[in-house]
């Protein structure tokens, strides 16, 4: 399996009330949090027994159905696509979360198993009073304007293919070991992102097999790895990582569960800049080098430069849009929009 060499950093003794949001945002990068959840009951009896953290997870669980995906033994609990890229390597199904428990700890001995991934599945939803137990106590005020996603991955021995999330990330390490290859979001060029769609779990992925890396196909990936680094999880351990870095997700035990928390400082009233890229793909992508160069220039002047300098010379009464984006602003710019697109 190709990883990283570099090692993740590793924050040691820090409280659960006590975690440097500050820090960590600032310093852009990810960094191990060592035992944060160590107390957690569920880390406890994951400790005891695949079978115990079974039982305890079941005291939570509820009768309705959520999306499981299941592979067949040859997948190597690498959900991805077939052969043709016309469709995937696995199947979805809808079953209760107990049930997916159960089929995993069926196959928990076997040399050749199917492999089971019932991904980001809302916990208090279909583990309601899970947190009472196990929570992180999420104390800065970023947290009271926008709260945080809470999430449960639960499978056996599986690999989410690198990809990136919109939303900054608390990865809390329940039960069984998992390691994260974790990379910068410049890194996209040699990581050779797959189809926007369909993708396997709703986000773009990498095509390259971590597994049996082809560097004559993807040669770029050497340099990836370079620049990545690698995390390696304990039961208890939560990992950090920011909004749109790259991370392939390996989890190591015949039983695996993690609780993430998904979170952004960005207000809900902006849009989502993957419609934005879609945007840009429909109206700009394909026009000549020597226009797109003078909108990259534009972009820079209006987006990817400092948010006032556009607009700091005017009066400002008169900078209109190119102020600050408030929820008045945004749905004005929403209509707009989408009456410029169904035109």
């Amino acid at each position: 399996m190709a990883a990283p060499t570099r090692k993740t950093r590793v924050l040691t003794g820090v409280a659960p009330d006590a975690v440097p949001f500050d820090e960590l945002l600032d310093a852009g990068e990810p960094a191990i949090l060592q035992g944060l959840a160590r107390d957690w009951p569920l880390v406890a009896r994951g400790r005891e027994s695949a079978e115990s953290a079974v039982t305890y997870l079941k005291k939570f669980c509820v009768a309705k159905p959520t999306n499981v995906y299941i592979g067949d033994p040859g997948i190597r609990g690498r959900f991805f696509y077939n052969e043709q890229f016309s469709g995937f390597n696995f199947t979805s199904h809808r079953i209760p979360l107990a049930e997916c428990l159960d089929r995993v700890m069926a196959h928990a001995g076997d040399t050749e198993t199917p492999s089971f991934y019932a991904g980001s599945t809302d916990v208090d939803i279909f583990l309601p009073g899970l947190r009472t137990e196990n929570d992180l106590p999420l104390m800065h005020a970023m947290f009271q304007a926008s709260p945080p996603v809470v999430s449960i991955w639960i499978g056996n021995r599986t690999i989410a293919s690198a990809h990136f999330d919109q939303s900054h990330n608390l990865a809390c390490c329940m039960v069984g070991h998992r390691r994260f290859s974790l990379f910068p979001p410049e890194q996209i060029h040699n990581l050779y992102p797959g189809p926007l769609e369909p993708t396997p779990g709703g986000q773009v992925v990498s095509v390259v097999d971590f597994a049996a890396p082809d560097f004559a196909r993807f040669p770029r990936f050497r340099e990836a790895l370079a620049a990545g680094q690698v995390a390696d999880l304990e039961p208890g351990d939560v990992l950090f990582y920011p909004a749109l870095w790259w991370h392939h997700v390996e989890a190591l035990d015949s039983l695996n569960a993690m609780i993430n928390y998904w979170w952004h400082p960005a207000p809900d009233f902006l849009d989502s800049p993957h419609n934005t890229l879609l945007h840009v793909l429909l109206s700009l992508r394909d026009r000549p080098e020597a226009e797109k160069r003078a909108w990259r220039e534009i972009f820079d002047y209006y987006v990817f430069g400092p948010a006032d300098a556009a607009g700091q010379h005017l009066p400002e009464r008169a900078r209109g849009n190119l102020g600050p984006i408030d929820e008045n602003k945004a749905r004005r710019l929403r209509a707009f929009l989408l009456s410029r697109l169904n035109r």
